[in-house]
């Protein structure tokens, strides 16, 4: 049986605009490979080699969701933010699309501590002791109180997370380059969303596209949603 997420065809991949790279000044000469011609100062990214490791993606988060694995996609640049968003919650995975804060992962013992503390946080835990303890130490947790709910924004899309991903998807390779150092030092997967301007070899898989335009973010993730979303369907039945 055909899944869903295999379809993949160049017309839709056209008409969100997938193709439309930088310009022709703009450009990592290691995406060579992956650009078919130029058109008016703009280099034209090649959709057959993009549906190939889109598909090669798809297969294996779909592998990755049905034996249970777990996600984190990040986005931080305004255009993807809300796709972000609603693409993780869809597929029931991570995510950080405000802001990556450096050694979010690299330094996960700290990440974790934060998190277990926003738990605290929005469970109400140690509010009803503020009365009972000297005026110094309220003030300290006062000040230490309002650093984390700062820090809510930027952690919301890993308040659930309790260990390091199986797999981290990223938007924008040039936009959220930090995040795949990383995920390279530690050894984590990644898939990337590659634009002219990119390193194709640094990531684990790289599909290249335009990642500044919408459409052409939401269809690449839509894709990915789905084939995460039919490898859980999976994981469940089995389980």
């Amino acid at each position: 049986m055909r899944r869903q997420y295999c379809n993949i065809n160049l017309e839709e991949m056209t008409e969100a605009g997938v193709f439309f790279g930088h310009g022709t000044n703009k450009w990592n000469p290691r995406m060579a490979p992956y650009i078919s011609a130029k058109h008016k100062g703009i280099h034209i990214i090649n959709l057959t080699i993009t549906a190939r490791f889109l598909s090669e993606a798809c297969h294996l988060v779909f592998d990755a969701a049905s034996r249970g694995k777990e996600f984190l996609i990040v986005g931080t640049k305004n255009k993807a933010s809300y796709l972000v968003a609603s693409a993780a919650i869809v597929a029931r995975c991570h995510y950080i699309n405000k802001k990556w804060l450096g050694g979010m992962l690299t330094n996960w013992t700290t990440t974790e501590t934060r998190l277990n503390k926003l738990r605290e946080l929005r469970s109400g835990q140690n509010m009803s002791n503020l009365n009972f303890i000297p005026k110094g130490y309220a003030a300290m947790f006062n000040r230490n109180f309002r650093k984390l709910y700062n820090l809510q924004e930027y952690l919301s899309g890993i308040k659930y997370m309790t260990e390091l991903p199986d797999i981290v998807i990223i938007v924008d390779q040039q936009e959220e380059y930090m995040v795949l150092r990383e995920c390279v030092i530690l050894g984590i997967p990644t898939i990337c969303l590659i634009d002219t301007n990119c390193n194709p070899d640094i990531a684990d898989i790289s599909i290249p596209t335009n990642n500044d335009a919408i459409a052409s973010i939401k269809l690449i993730l839509t894709k990915l949603v789905s084939a995460i979303c039919e490898g859980r369907s999976s994981y469940m039945k089995n389980d």
